[in-house]
């Protein structure tokens, strides 16, 4: 079962902006909001902008205007609230992503969050998160007025780094750069687990984790530890077969405090561009973004080195800072250029896996040059070049 809507926030407010095209929003603008259920009857019927539905079962729950988005987020609670009862009563497991509203931009508040905004230096962020606290903590009470609290595993955690550039409708971060760079500010997120007598209460685990493990992790504590093994093999679920690489680990044992995180890399990548790995505590970057998100991406000659356990922040090569001199970088970086030998393998490995599964997508970009490159690749494939 679903419910919600298929874009980032920001795009459900388009229309209601001064200047759009109210005539083409039927070809342009977003679909409603959307609530569905996986079905076995297959419904050929095919909607003119949004393909044929196939095994499922569709409703319009309606557009998402500014006015909604006040209070879209109480919707939402509700029917996941509704979700769990049924499952209860059925006596059936559940798997629920609860993905509110806050805090995305644009941010509207009700008046009951809009009222906080002012006290205790509170601004629109600050708000906006107190009610992401309450959507938290009121799956958290139904949880234990269901009596399956204790066993349950609760993940709160996000997609992607601070969006500052929007402030204060965004928040604040002390690492480097910010949403849509591959510096840590663009990538470290917060991510807090509770499962009672499994988790430990009150921890806090340093080792390496990616949200793409949270998938492997979530299944071998539903009972299969090897599903990553099994799904590069090719497994069937459901009616359908899958033959994939998940890009993940079993991270249970390092939650449960039984050893240390299966991750050894991460790859900083920014829509198609490979723009940083990390090894252990080593980060080496390929890929400068010194205007954010919209600018440049800089190829550098030769990649930088940061030790994110010395220097988290990602000082070490800024010529502002204090020790940061192009010299003293040099002698730093001349020392440890032996490490290039890991990343040279890691990369490798990298490659093969996408040669042996080759992605399903390509990474969306807003630069034109992909335009281009398909330009000239029609006229090339006209011509017999």
């Amino acid at each position: 079962e679903f419910f919600g809507y298929l874009y980032h926030l920001d795009a459900m407010s388009d229309p209601y902006w001064p200047g759009y095209p109210q005539d083409l929003l039927n070809q342009i603008g977003p679909r409603n909001m959307v609530h569905s259920w996986a079905s076995d009857t297959d419904d050929s019927t095919v909607q003119p902008r949004w393909g044929r539905i196939g095994k499922q079962k569709i409703e319009d729950a309606g557009p998402l205007p500014p006015k909604r988005m006040e209070t879209v987020d109480d919707e939402i609670l509700k029917h996941t609230i509704a979700f769990m009862d049924k499952a209860k009563q059925q006596n059936k497991p559940f798997f629920v992503w609860l993905n509110p509203t806050r805090m995305h931009i644009f941010t509207f508040l009700s008046p009951k969050y809009k009222a906080l905004e002012g006290k205790d230096n509170y601004g629109l962020q600050e708000a906006g998160m107190t009610e992401f606290d309450d959507i938290v903590g009121a799956v958290m009470k139904k949880l234990e007025d269901m009596g399956v609290d204790e066993n349950t595993i609760i993940v709160v955690t996000t997609d992607n780094g601070t969006e500052t550039f929007t402030w204060p409708d965004g928040g604040n971060t002390p690492f480097k750069g910010a949403k849509g760079m591959t510096t840590e500010g663009g990538f470290r997120v917060p991510a807090v687990a509770r499962w009672p007598g499994k988790i430990p209460a009150g921890t806090v685990e340093n080792g390496i984790m990616s949200g793409m493990d949270w998938l492997p992790t979530l299944a071998a504590s539903a009972g299969n530890p090897n599903i990553a093994a099994e799904l590069k093999q090719g497994k069937k679920l459901g009616d359908r077969s899958y033959k994939v690489h998940l890009d993940g680990y079993n991270q249970m044992d390092m939650l449960t405090g039984q050893g240390p995180s299966k991750r050894e890399e991460i790859w900083y990548f920014g829509e198609s561009t490979l723009g940083a790995v990390r090894i252990g505590d080593w980060k080496y970057v390929f890929v400068e973004q010194p205007d954010g998100w919209p600018g440049v991406k800089n190829k550098l000659n030769m990649p930088l080195i940061h030790n994110l356990r010395r220097d988290p922040f990602e000082r070490y090569s800024d010529p502002n800072f204090a020790v940061g001199s192009p010299d003293w970088f040099m002698q730093f970086y001349a020392r440890e250029f032996w490490r290039f030998v890991f990343v040279q393998e890691k990369v490798a490995a990298l490659a093969r896996t996408a040669i042996e599964f080759p992605p399903m997508q390509k990474g969306a970009s807003f630069n034109l040059e992909a335009v281009k490159d398909q330009i000239q690749a029609a006229v090339q494939a006209r011509h017999g070049q």
